[in-house]
């Protein structure tokens, strides 16, 4: 084998599959800023974000060990999933979604600020998020997936379109059917999504 600094990450994942242990330290020290900023930007929670990390690496290794791993070439794509996965779980766990603004034209998502507010915007804020919530679960899961990922996982559509396997295009044609489909939904149950 070359000097393992010039193995890929699949070289690398092999390499420790048949017993060469410094070989996971390789690929950890080479994706950890990525795996870690990534669910990081997920909880908006460090002592939660590095509990993630940790629970991302152990079934890392737990797939790698048990020779279940079927690389295509998407190591980091595949690890990335796996911390996606484990922080939505979260998520579902303490009964929290968190929300980000997002730049450019209107969207659903920019009426859910985060400021201090009185006891009445509170109860509305929380309202418009069950509502928007409501919302995302009537969503195809494609275009529930791609959402998620844009808002919640602040991705780039390239990474999206990584992560899901599909053109960048398909990844902005499923956020744009999403949100179009969300206020649609919205105006049919006379949703009010603004405070």
């Amino acid at each position: 084998m070359p000097k393992t600094e010039q193995c890929s990450d699949k070289e690398l994942a092999a390499a420790y599959c048949n017993g060469e242990k410094g070989c996971f330290e390789m690929l950890l020290n080479r994706h950890k800023d990525r795996v870690y900023n990534y669910i990081q930007s997920l909880v908006k929670d460090k002592a939660l974000a590095e509990d993630i990390f940790q629970d991302t690496f152990i079934k890392v290794i737990g797939t790698l060990r048990s020779g279940s791993y079927n690389d295509e070439g998407k190591f980091i794509q595949w690890v990335l999933r796996i911390a996606h996965n484990l922080a939505i779980d979260s998520f579902r766990k303490s009964g929290r979604m968190p929300m980000v603004k997002t730049d450019g034209e209107f969207d659903i998502f920019t009426v859910l600020n985060t400021c201090d507010a009185s006891v009445e915007d509170r109860i509305i804020r929380k309202q418009i998020h069950n509502d928007v919530r409501s919302l995302m679960k009537q969503l195809p899961p494609e275009q529930r997936r791609v959402l998620i990922l844009r808002h919640y996982g602040d991705m780039t559509f390239k990474e999206i379109a990584q992560t899901t396997g599909v053109s960048i295009n398909t990844a902005l044609g499923r956020m744009r059917y999403a949100l179009i489909n969300m206020r649609r939904i919205a105006e049919e149950n006379a949703m009010i999504l603004q405070a």
